[in-house]
C-alpha cells in the first residue's frame, strides 16, 4: 500500500493525496486548488494538469467544500476520471456553489487570455486548458454521492470509509478508511481541516478511533488563537468603537462560505440580546446568500445552540436591518449611504470580488474601519493592508493612503489552534501509530508541531515533500 502527497505538502493549500491499495485500487483524497501560486500540482510547462493519470483513479473522497480541497475536481473529470466523489450532503451542495463560482472566474480569465497578444497560441492553449466552465462543474457534481456522518460505507469488497464530523465548515469531515493490507485490516485517517471547539454554528470536532496511519493538518501548528473573548464580545466591542462611538462604517472582508454565516449568526445574537440598536448590515455577496440557504437547509448538522435558536426564533441569519445585495448597481450605491453601517463582502483576502470596490472607496476614510476575520495569503491585497507596515496600497489600479483603522481578530477562524490539533492527535497512542504525516500548513507550523509531538513521544512524524510516496 502506498500514499503519495500531491498537494498541501509544506504549504497550506491544494490538498491532494493518492492512496494506492495493494490490489492496485486507487483512492484520491481531496482534489484541491493550489491557491499559493506555484508549488506544484504539475510543472507549468507541462500540458498535464495532474501528476498522475486521472482515468486510473477508482474513487475520490472529499473532506469538505473549500476550493483548496475541491477546486480541481471538474478538471479531474475533464481529464478522464469516471468514478464517484463521496462526501456529506452539505459538502455536495456547497461544492456545487463554490465550483460554479470558480467556473465563472475561469470564464473571465479565458476572456482575458483571448485579449493577450503577448502570449503565443500554444501558450494561450496551455493556460486555458486548466480552466473549467459551468458544464464541467455540472458533470462533476452529477457524480457526487452523499453519505451520512458515522455510516461505515463499503466501497469495495475489503474496503470501508466513514465520515466523522470535523467542525470547520458545514459538512466537513475527517475521513476514516479501513482496508486490508498484507492480510491485516489497517485504518488510515485524513483529518481534513480540523475545526475549533465552541465555534459559532458548528458542532465540535468528534474523536477519531485508533488508527494505524494519521494524516493531520497543521494550519495553526505553531500558535494559539490570540483572542480569548467570545465572538459576541469581540464583535460588539468593535461595532461600538467603529459605528456607535463615532458615525463610521465597518468593512468586513469575509469568505462567503462558512465565515460569513458565523458572522451573521453572531450579529443576530447581538441584536436579539439588545446589545445596541441594530445598525444596517449590508451583505454584499450573492454566493454568501446562496451558501446561507444551504446552512438553513441542513440545520440538523449545526450545533445545539443554533438548533435551539432556530426552534425559538425560526431564524438564524435574518434580523432587523440586514440587507442582501444582489446587483452590482446596489453594491455601488452603498458608497452614498450616509449613516453608520456594516458591510460584509467577499473575498476575505480582498483579492477580487466586490470587497475591492468597498475598500477602494473607504480605505482613505479615517471614519472607516476594516476588520479582518480570516487568513490572507502573502501577496494578496488583504495581507498588505493587515500587515500595518504600509502607509499606502494600490487598489483597483490607484494608489490609496491607508487612513482607515485596521483591525484583525481570529475569533471567527474556523481552524483549530495548536491545542485543538493536539486534542485531535493525542487520542492516538504513540505506540499504535505507525506513521503520522503533517500537511496543510506552512513549514514553520509543521516543524513546530512536529517538535511538540515528539516531546509527547510521537517519534514517527513525517513532513512529506510534494510528490513524495511512502510505503505503508
Amino acid at each position: 500500500m502506498k500514499l503519495s502527497f500531491y498537494g498541501a505538502a509544506k504549504q497550506v493549500t491544494g490538498s491532494m493525496y493518492l492512496l494506492e491499495l495493494e490490489d492496485g485500487y486507487r483512492i484520491l483524497i481531496d482534489c484541491g486548488t493550489d491557491l499559493e501560486g506555484g508549488k506544484k500540482n504539475v510543472p507549468e510547462e507541462s500540458a498535464a494538469i495532474f501528476p498522475f493519470e486521472p482515468s486510473m483513479i477508482n474513487l475520490v473522497l472529499l473532506t469538505h467544500a473549500h476550493i483548496d480541497h475541491s477546486g480541481q475536481i471538474p478538471n479531474l473529470y475533464r481529464e478522464g476520471y469516471e468514478g464517484q466523489v463521496l462526501c456529506t450532503e452539505p459538502t455536495l451542495e456547497l461544492s456545487d456553489l463554490l465550483l460554479q463560482d470558480s467556473a465563472n472566474l475561469h470564464l473571465q480569465k479565458l476572456r482575458s487570455l483571448e485579449k493577450k497578444k503577448s502570449l503565443s497560441k500554444k501558450g494561450r492553449a496551455l493556460k486555458s486548458s486548466r480552466f473549467y466552465l459551468s458544464n464541467d462543474v455540472r458533470q462533476a457534481i452529477d457524480n457526487f454521492v452523499p453519505l451520512a456522518y458515522g455510516r461505515r460505507f463499503k466501497f469495495k469488497e475489503d474496503g470501508w470509509v466513514t465520515f466523522i464530523p470535523a467542525g470547520h465548515l458545514l459538512g466537513a469531515a475527517h475521513i476514516l478508511i479501513e482496508v486490508m493490507n498484507n492480510g491485516q485490516l489497517e485504518k488510515i485517517c485524513f483529518s481534513g481541516d480540523i475545526g475549533r471547539h465552541d465555534y459559532p454554528l458548528l458542532p465540535d470536532p468528534e474523536v477519531v478511533p485508533a488508527v494505524d496511519y494519521l494524516i493531520c493538518e497543521t494550519t495553526y501548528g505553531n500558535r494559539q488563537h490570540a483572542d480569548d473573548e467570545t465572538p459576541e464580545e469581540k464583535l460588539a466591542e468593535i461595532i461600538k468603537a467603529s459605528c456607535v462611538d463615532i458615525p463610521g462604517r465597518l468593512l468586513i472582508p469575509s469568505f462567503s462560505v462558512g465565515r460569513t454565516q458565523a458572522l451573521l449568526f453572531t450579529l443576530n445574537k447581538l441584536y436579539e440580546n439588545g446589545m445596541f440598536k441594530p445598525i444596517k448590515v449590508f451583505t454584499d455577496s450573492p454566493l454568501a446568500k446562496n451558501s446561507t440557504k444551504v446552512y438553513e437547509k441542513y440545520s440538523r448538522y449545526l450545533n445545539s445552540e443554533a438548533r435551539e435558536m432556530l426552534r425559538d426564533d425560526e431564524q438564524l441569519f435574518d434580523f432587523e436591518n440586514l440587507i442582501y445585495l444582489q446587483s452590482n448597481k446596489a453594491s455601488e450605491e452603498i458608497a452614498f449611504h450616509s449613516e453608520p453601517c456594516i458591510i460584509v463582502s467577499s473575498s476575505g483576502m480582498i483579492q477580487g470580488g466586490r470587497i475591492e470596490n468597498h475598500v477602494s472607496k473607504n480605505i482613505e476614510n479615517p471614519y472607516a474601519t476594516i476588520l479582518f476575520i480570516g487568513y490572507a495569503t502573502e501577496g494578496t491585497l488583504g495581507h498588505k493592508i493587515r500587515s500595518k507596515e504600509l502607509k499606502e496600497v494600490v487598489v483597483q489600479g490607484a494608489v490609496k493612503n491607508i487612513n482607515a483603522k485596521i483591525i484583525t481578530t481570529d475569533v471567527f477562524s474556523g481552524h483549530g489552534d495548536l491545542n485543538d490539533l493536539l486534542r485531535f492527535v493525542e487520542v492516538q497512542k504513540p505506540e499504535r501509530l505507525k506513521k503520522l504525516f503533517l500537511v496543510h500548513g506552512d513549514i514553520d507550523s509543521m516543524l513546530n508541531f512536529k517538535t511538540v509531538l515528539e516531546d509527547r513521544k510521537y517519534n514517527q512524524v513525517e513532513i512529506p515533500e510534494w510528490s513524495q510516496t511512502f510505503e505503508l
